[in-house]
């Protein structure tokens, strides 16, 4: 899965990053944002199959890919990851994401 590979070399980079690295984070941001956009069903794919540390670090940007998305089964998708991992909180970002729908 290519997809998998170009993210873990993206989410390798972001864990690595300081907090104050805004130009590191946000450059980070980006390529994945852009990445998990390009192809719906790929992402949803992709993220049930993640890690729990990858999702915090994936939900940062949740918001982003569901507006250049604006599908249904990606906040159905994120839903269902939020229950599989509680401790990470999520919920508020979801809902910021789903708000991004249709906007």
């Amino acid at each position: 899965m290519k997809l998998k590979k170009q993210m873990e070399l993206i989410l390798e980079k972001r864990k690595s990053l300081n907090i104050n690295d805004d130009f590191g984070i946000e450059k980070s941001w980006n390529e994945m944002t852009e990445l998990l956009s390009q192809n719906e069903m790929e992402t949803i794919n992709y993220l049930e199959e993640s890690t729990e540390k990858d999702l915090y670090y994936i939900s940062e940007i949740f918001e982003d890919v569901s507006e250049r998305l604006q599908s249904e089964q990606f906040i159905n998708c994120l839903r269902k990851l939020d229950k599989k991992f509680p401790e990470l909180d999520m919920t508020q970002d979801i809902d910021i994401a789903e708000s991004y729908i249709g906007n």
